[in-house]
């Protein structure tokens, strides 16, 4: 395959990422999204890997870490999601004033 569809299929992947972040009130949804954006850079990673080949994979090595960043970012943000939630009753991101004070 051609390279320039995968970076068009990462493009409309971090739009839709960008979209979700900015007009959704849910912070699942942000996350949701968030995790979109990431994985779109993963595709990036990649397709240019696949185009300037090298023998130590340089772009799977850095698509391997962003998982694993998505993977902690996951873990992290829906732990702070619940406690929020269970304080709050709600996850929306406008009723979040908690610390504001």
């Amino acid at each position: 395959m051609i390279v320039s569809q995968f970076l068009v299929l990462a493009a409309a992947l971090f739009s839709l990422g960008i979209y979700g972040l900015l007009v959704r009130r849910n912070i699942v949804l942000i996350l949701l999204s968030v995790e979109l954006m990431l994985n779109a850079v993963n595709i990036n990673l990649v397709a240019f890997e696949s185009m300037i080949v090298t023998s130590d994979a340089i772009g799977q090595v850095f698509a391997i870490f962003v998982i694993t960043v998505a993977a902690a970012e996951v873990g992290i943000g829906l732990a702070i999601v619940l406690m929020i939630f269970r304080n709050r009753r709600s996850a929306n991101v406008d009723d979040l004033d908690l610390m504001r004070y």
